[in-house]
């Protein structure tokens, strides 16, 4: 049987597993936390993501777990409404997303599904590993060794298995120009199932609805070009998001403050992950740890999921041999992950000071961005093993 290692236990890493064991591999899956994040932004699942759902068989699961968002309103100043989406719009691929869910719930559905089939080691990592020609020995930071024919990074923006095994951040991670910040308040604004937004040049703030009707998410924005942040020191994080909001209208002020008292606080540099190869020897790389299109690109869940499902399954076509496998994924995978890095880099242009002309919406762009990719019927039987012929 195939072992293999993923680091990371957010979205791409556990939906991974998923699919690995449906293949007959055995999975073990590191997490550095010691144990799942809850909250985070509101992450979105649109076009051929859906479908990797439904075959994940987690549709439900995941619609009951969504923040049923009805829409969202553009607001001034004084809260009157200048524009409106709806989550019906485009057939539920529109701004706001027909499957809108926290990524810490989402990731949560993920975990239940694989924590009875799947090794799960929290409050542990990747120290080193060295590899050869028929698998990787590993060192972990708790001083365990282990042995696996795969090891997959899926371990965020700023994989530490990337550096391990790629090279430093700098050379991977390029910046767009903006933060953005996220943390759950006290829902004492009347927020219902509408998300209220305020913008202004260079800034914006805004209030999402969650499932907890007595919560809701507070989402911040604000340009910062050439500005680096420590993304483990949160206290410096939050007198950032202070200074940078400093003076902002509307309910800016109430909302930050509760701020101190947040336990799910996120700030973090809008960036993508610009790689030539998602792949070396036995380890390869997965989501954001791959290729990060951004939040701004409102798809990085999606190319979690779909990436997750090609991966897998052609690692399984392919008899597990890693250089087989790993070539056809990123062929069937990355002109999606280039629409999608697109779109992101226009959405930030969008937000820029000054902001440049308005450009025509590219609906063939949108459309490669949403459903752009093949899904291939990677069928398996009642063991989850490969079907062939």
């Amino acid at each position: 049987m195939t072992r293999v290692l993923i680091a990371g236990a957010s979205i791409a890493g556990p939906a991974l597993a998923l699919w690995l064991h449906r293949w007959g591999a055995e999975v073990t899956v590191v997490e550095r936390a010691p144990e799942l994040r809850p909250g985070g932004q509101a992450v979105d699942a649109r076009g051929v993501t859906k479908e990797v759902i439904r075959r994940m068989g987690l549709d439900a699961a995941v619609r009951a777990a969504r923040t049923a968002t009805a829409g969202g309103h553009i607001v001034d100043a004084d809260g009157n409404v200048l524009e409106t989406f709806s989550a019906e719009d485009d057939g539920g691929d529109g701004h706001i997303a027909e499957i809108e869910i926290l990524r810490g719930d989402l990731s949560q559905v993920l975990y239940d599904a694989t924590r009875a089939d799947v090794e799960y080691r929290f409050d542990d990592r990747i120290a080193e590993l060295t590899q050869d020609a028929d698998g990787v020995d590993v060192i972990f930071a708790s001083g365990e060794r282990r042995r696996f024919e795969l090891v997959i990074g899926a371990d965020g923006l700023h994989s530490s298995l990337r550096a391990l095994v790629f090279g430093p951040h700098e050379r991977f991670v390029r910046h767009l120009g903006h933060m953005l910040a996220f943390y759950s308040v006290p829902n004492e604004f009347g927020l219902d199932r509408w998300l209220l937004d305020h913008q202004e040049p260079g800034r914006s703030a805004g209030l999402r609805p969650i499932r907890d009707a007595t919560q809701a998410m507070a989402i911040f924005a604000f340009a910062a070009p050439g500005l680096e942040v420590d993304h483990r020191d949160i206290e410096a994080q939050k007198r950032l998001l202070r200074e940078r909001m400093s003076g902002f209208g509307w309910e800016t002020q109430r909302i930050l403050a509760h701020l101190d008292d947040a336990q799910d606080f996120y700030l973090d540099q809008v960036a993508q992950v610009k790689m030539e190869r998602w792949s070396n020897g036995r380890v390869a790389l997965l989501g954001d740890a791959a290729f990060s299109s951004s939040p701004l690109s409102g798809q990085g869940t999606g190319l979690a999921l779909v990436g997750a499902y090609l991966l897998a399954g052609e690692l399984a076509a392919a008899g597990w041999n890693p250089e087989a496998g790993f070539a056809a994924y990123e062929a069937r995978m990355r002109p999606f992950v280039e629409a999608n890095q697109e779109m992101g880099r226009l959405h930030a242009r969008s937000k820029d000071v000054p902001p440049p002309p308005e450009p025509d919406f590219d609906f063939e762009l949108i459309d490669r961005a949403i459903n752009g990719v093949e899904l291939p019927d990677y069928a398996v039987d009642e063991q989850y093993a490969p079907r062939t012929g």
